[in-house]
């Protein structure tokens, strides 16, 4: 199809803004030409037009590390008094609500995840499950989800022996299962990839990591918490002698196709062996903060030379939300206002994490308009009232952008949502089922937490 009547804003190396005039060609799944559009419509006269209405035409935004089974915790309440550490949270509401899903929990807390990032301008999410009483097939089930969607993803199983050997040991398995289904390149996965997935240094011995490494293919990475909370610098040092990082690292896991995820709490050793390694972190600035974790050193990394790339950790797919939070809460926490600016947000959130992603796709250039890209794209009907330049683009969307005007929704040339109507998901539909199965797993999770 052709794109045209749009501003373009393609990031890549360049931040600019394009007056309308140029239009996009879009093949098999790539922006095949950038030329002006009226040569564009003369040369392919018989191409489907996608007519962006004088409004700005921009990649899609990346979610580098999330929970679809986190989204039935919206308004749960949590039995006894309230948590007051990370700990308790881990243990009064993630680790009772992964036990209470079964396979239709699964399979509509990432449905409702997914409407989520088609309206809000999310196109490529990384995400981490867990399901301890549903964990065979359980990748299959979002997979599913995710191809009904036409999203581009990566997925894991979150490994643990917090529920025993037995489910430490499938969940093993799924992992290897389904990345040996991704590795085949059936092209229904077109828009799949895979990541062994581990939850934190906390809940894994050493047997388990070490089973791991074992079964981990080449090229693959982990995806693991890290240091999100202070227990887990405590339990690594007080089992192993090292801090989380140098433990992970005698495992294998850090590797140019890992993700780490947080690392509130690394000291400047761990910083530089992540920045040898090209391991992956990632920054969550809002969960960081529900869950009174601390801030992690994001400048200091970056100024070490590591990968630093955002997710949400399971908030709304919103993720200009997530830059803002970003840029306010390290002024504060520094008390600097110059610290944490736009030109660094943007750095993290939209240039690493393309990186991480072309990466992922092997070598597709994903987050960026450019000839030979992928065509994941979103409409924005943003009306400026102060001039907008490639210079400070990063502030109009901190200050200026909200998810609510996202009106299209464009992956690997699909449209999946065009004048705010989803296209490849039932909203309503699936909201009411969600409600159903959430009211169940809510029961469920009660009983549970007061076992």
């Amino acid at each position: 199809m052709l794109i045209t009547n749009g501003k373009l804003i393609p990031w890549g190396s360049e931040y600019q803004v394009i007056p309308e005039g140029l239009g996009l060609l879009i093949r098999d799944g790539v922006i095949q030409k950038i030329a002006p559009q009226n040569e564009l419509i003369k040369d392919y006269p018989d191409e489907e037009i996608l007519d962006a209405g004088g409004q700005y035409v921009m990649p899609g935004n990346i979610c580098a590390h999330t929970h679809f089974y986190g989204a039935f915790s919206r308004g749960l309440g949590i039995p006894g008094e309230p948590a007051s550490t990370f700990t308790e949270i881990l243990e009064k509401l993630w680790w009772n609500l992964d036990k209470a899903l079964d396979e239709d929990g699964v399979r509509y807390s990432a449905l409702v995840c997914l409407v989520d990032a088609i309206k809000h301008g999310t196109t490529t999410l990384i995400d981490h499950h867990a399901s301890p009483n549903a964990i065979d097939g359980s990748l299959d089930i979002i997979a599913e989800t995710i191809n009904q969607a036409g999203l581009r993803a990566s997925l894991c199983y979150e490994v643990t022996d917090r529920d025993g050997a037995e489910k430490s040991e499938q969940g093993l398995q799924e992992n290897l299962r389904f990345i040996k289904r991704i590795q085949n390149r059936d092209p229904q996965d077109a828009l799949l990839r895979a990541h062994f997935g581990l939850h934190a240094s906390l809940t894994l011995s050493d047997e388990t990591l070490s089973r791991a490494e074992e079964l981990c293919p080449a090229g693959i990475g982990f995806h693991i918490h890290a240091a999100e909370g202070m227990a887990d610098q405590v339990f690594s040092l007080e089992t192993s002698g090292k801090r989380v990082v140098h433990r992970l690292d005698q495992f294998g896991i850090l590797r140019p196709e890992s993700i780490l995820a947080h690392g509130v709490h690394l000291d400047q050793g761990e910083i530089e062996r992540l920045a040898e390694t090209q391991t992956w972190l990632t920054h969550q600035p809002r969960s960081n903060m529900n869950n009174a974790v601390g801030v992690a050193p994001i400048e200091d990394m970056l100024d070490a030379g590591m990968r630093v790339g955002m997710g949400n950790d399971g908030f709304s797919n919103t993720m200009w939300l997530e830059w803002k939070e970003a840029y306010l809460l390290h002024k504060l926490y520094h008390r600097d206002p110059r610290r944490m600016g736009g030109y660094t947000v943007t750095r993290i959130a939209v240039d690493n994490n393309a990186a991480l992603v072309t990466e992922l796709f092997d070598g597709l250039q994903v987050g960026q308009i450019s000839e030979g890209a992928a065509a994941d794209l979103i409409f924005v009907d943003y009306h400026p009232f102060t001039p907008l330049t490639g210079g400070n683009l990063p502030w109009h969307i901190l200050f200026g952008f909200q998810e609510s005007m996202v009106t299209a929704t464009i992956v690997a040339g699909k449209p999946l949502m065009y004048q705010r109507q989803l296209l490849t998901l039932d909203e309503s539909a699936i909201a009411a089922r969600a409600l159903e199965i959430a009211t169940e797993t809510w029961k469920r999770f009660e009983e549970i937490a007061t076992q």
